[in-house]
């Protein structure tokens, strides 16, 4: 039964306040009474139920997909829309302190219906009247966030799907997986790209679009399935420790090096790792979707705030844009800077190991065996990761150290340095840090004396190499030392006798089987003789190697070959012709980059590759596509030719520059945008923008003409 006090509660609730005082207490002898504890969750989403509930005291939160709907008190209601057949909670409702509900059944409600037809029909039509608020107030909450002009204009599209011959008409508003198919030549279609764009396949269609799928063949579609494993990590990691600050780093060909502080003791690791790594294979069982929300940089930048994630909340305050989309896969959320998977389960399998630096995140069998090289090649990669780290070394510690002790450790601090005026002041540290590096590597070949004949240097395309072997010849002359410069270039055989690739018949330059190693030996011999040698050229132009028509050299007392070639720490470069003792080999590549939130940060891939399209663009007259389209080949070779020989360095030199993006971006900006929409470079041209578009740019009068940036931008004091 019920007391006065509850029936006035009863009265207030807008569905029971129509009802005379008679009908109330004939309406409130159908309903049951429960008492819900704090905390305890009385409907669920997703869940079926028959009870719509009333509320007599305490209070309860309801929650909708993650968003906060509000509260219901003393005199509200919520799960009416199980009484007119909509069986499925549309909302989870917990209980925020201990409270007393009322309750109808359905079958109580028939009841009503059957003896008191009367009080039945009032209510329902109470009912009916509030659902017709709600809807109308919700219609117009809609218009008012979207805007009158985001509102679509059709209620119909037209999407024209690659390869096939008729457009599809959908309604607007369809996700794009939905037209898409759900394999292309049997590989699984991971993302989409809507008019060449990279995409998730939630993506609403809004508009007339060109649609295309992308599998694992395509180097975005394996990017979608990178990022969506390491956000499944990420989600893990803060369901099993929250505390523990993780960091994604940089990728290695199958896997991706998982940053763990120093401050996590290296005997709790194993412990952390094999937590994390159960929670994220659930993850994946369990098909959690991928969410893609756009949020405003204000809504954004606290919710990075209350995640702890400092450095994506000042990565937004340069936005220009008062929107910004976020991803997540449970309650984590990060910037969107490309596609996810529809779902965890398409991640498929993932694993981690121990590695120096914290963990390494290894990637499922059909994602290795579709990187280039393919899964042995993979494999071997990750092998390689966990016994010498390929993005660390002392010099790369010391880089981190010493951007840490100036704030700059991630892109938005970045900015905020450079908005406060600092630029000159990050390039000159940034430049004296490389200065002193590359004098201790001149010191290191001094202190050997004359054991040293030959210093290698070798390093994947953009590296900096060039400007590199400039500056360490400066350096090596202040110790007394002359570099006599060899470059392997000119050792090529002739065209028509280089190797092909076995899958695209196209000349493989970068296997060792495309120099002369024959005639490299016996010049190498000779040259470490004293004999004086005519040196090879090689014709570009022609093709052809002249075998004697380069450089006339000979050593002196004091002088060292310096060998520069992508081959400098294979040691089938030198062969039997030299003792190996008497080489100092040197590899240098960018390893330092900067983090844009915890789950991206700047791909050094990514870094040459802007590097080398703006040297080709506008020193060598070649276009961006031209560039993307050959960097599967490039990077192809160098897992093959250069990264298996890396252990063999005597010195790694880092080539980073942290301010670099941002001088990139005032030229790179630009050569991107002239690859045409129907090039299958856009997509890829397309992310490249939107990471340099982080960046607030820096003018290229910062740079001095001694830079390795120089190398790349041009305005070099060198002569190359």
């Amino acid at each position: 039964m019920f007391d006065d006090d509850d029936l006035l509660a009863l009265s207030k609730n807008p569905l029971l306040s129509p009802l005379a005082a008679n009908e109330l207490e004939t309406f409130a002898s159908l309903l049951d009474q429960v008492a819900i504890t704090a905390g305890s969750v009385i409907v669920r989403e997703g869940e079926e139920g028959d009870f719509m509930y009333f509320v007599l005291s305490g209070e309860a939160r309801i929650v909708r997909n993650d968003t906060n709907l509000g509260s219901v008190r003393r005199g509200d209601h919520f799960g009416e829309l199980a009484l007119i057949g909509v069986r499925q909670r549309a909302a989870t409702v917990t209980a925020e302190r201990v409270m007393r509900l009322a309750r109808l059944s359905r079958s109580g409600y028939r009841v009503l219906a059957a003896r008191f037809p009367a009080v039945a029909t009032h209510f329902l039509q109470a009912l009916v009247a509030s659902l017709s608020d709600e809807l109308v107030s919700m219609t117009d909450n809609v218009a008012l966030l979207l805007g009158q002009r985001s509102a679509p204009r059709r209620t119909e599209v037209h999407a024209r799907i690659l390869d096939a011959t008729t457009p599809v008409t959908s309604r607007t508003g369809t996700p794009i997986g939905s037209l898409l198919p759900r394999e292309v030549d049997a590989r699984p279609v991971i993302a989409a790209l809507l008019d060449a764009r990279p995409v998730s396949l939630s993506t609403a269609l809004l508009s007339d679009a060109q649609l295309g799928a992308l599998t694992l063949d395509h180097w975005e579609g394996r990017e979608a399935l990178r990022r969506s494993a390491a956000l499944i990590v990420l989600e893990a990691a803060h369901r099993i420790a929250p505390d523990v600050v993780l960091q994604m780093g940089q990728s290695i060909s199958g896997a991706r090096v998982v940053l763990v502080p120093e401050s996590v003791a290296l005997q709790g690791r194993d412990e952390l790792r094999r937590a994390i790594e159960r929670e994220a294979q659930r993850i994946v069982r369990e098909r959690v979707p991928f969410r893609e929300e756009i949020w405003t940089v204000e809504e954004a930048r606290a919710q990075f705030r209350r995640q702890g994630w400092v450095g994506a909340s000042a990565l937004l305050a340069a936005s220009r844009s008062t929107s910004v989309t976020l991803i997540s896969c449970g309650d984590v959320q990060a910037l969107a800077l490309g596609p996810c998977v529809e779902d965890s389960g398409a991640v498929a399998a993932l694993s981690l190991s121990a590695h120096p630096q914290g963990f390494l995140l290894e990637y499922s069998p059909a994602l290795l065996a579709s990187v280039p090289g393919g899964e042995s090649v993979a494999r071997a990669a990750i092998d390689r990761e966990l016994r010498a780290p390929r993005f660390q070394s002392p010099m790369s510690d010391d880089h981190a150290d010493w951007l840490e002790s100036m704030g700059v450790t991630c892109v938005g601090a970045f900015n905020e340095l450079c908005v406060r005026g600092e630029v000159s002041r990050l390039v000159r540290i940034a430049e004296g840090f490389h200065e002193k590096q590359i004098g201790v590597i001149a010191d290191r070949i001094a202190a050997r004396g004359e054991r040293v004949k030959v210093i290698s240097i070798a390093g994947p395309s953009s590296s900096g190499k060039t400007t590199f072997i400039k500056r360490l010849s400066v350096q090596l002359e202040i110790n007394g030392i002359r570099p006599v410069p060899v470059s392997l270039d000119d050792y090529y055989v002739d065209r028509d006798k280089s190797p092909r690739e076995p899958d695209t018949g196209a000349y493989d330059f970068e296997s060792i089987d495309a120099l002369d190693l024959a005639l490299l030996h016996e010049h190498l011999r000779r040259l470490l003789a004293g004999e004086e040698v005519l040196t090879a050229r090689y014709d570009f132009l022609t093709g052809k190697s002249l075998r004697d028509r380069g450089p006339r050299l000979k050593m002196g007392a004091h002088d060292v070959l310096l060998l520069e070639g992508i081959h400098g720490l294979n040691p089938a470069l030198t062969g039997d012709a030299i003792p190996a003792d008497v080489v100092f080999r040197v590899f240098i590549h960018p390893a330092t980059t900067l983090p844009l939130d915890r789950l991206s940060a700047v791909p050094a891939a990514d870094l040459r590759l802007l590097r080398r399209i703006v040297r080709d663009r506008h020193s060598r007259g070649y276009k961006a596509a031209e560039n993307i389209h050959r960097w599967a080949s490039v990077r192809r070779g160098e897992q093959r030719w250069i990264y298996p020989f890396m252990e063999h360095a005597d010195a790694v030199f880092d080539s980073a520059l942290a301010y670099e993006p941002a001088v990139l971006k005032v030229f790179a900006d630009r050569y991107l945008l002239e690859v045409p929409r129907e090039d299958p470079a856009f997509a890829t041209a397309y992310r490249l923008r939107r990471l340099v578009d982080q960046f607030v740019a820096i003018y290229p009068d910062h740079v001095p003409p001694t830079s390795i940036a120089r190398e790349f931008i041009g305005g070099s004091g060198f002569e190359y």
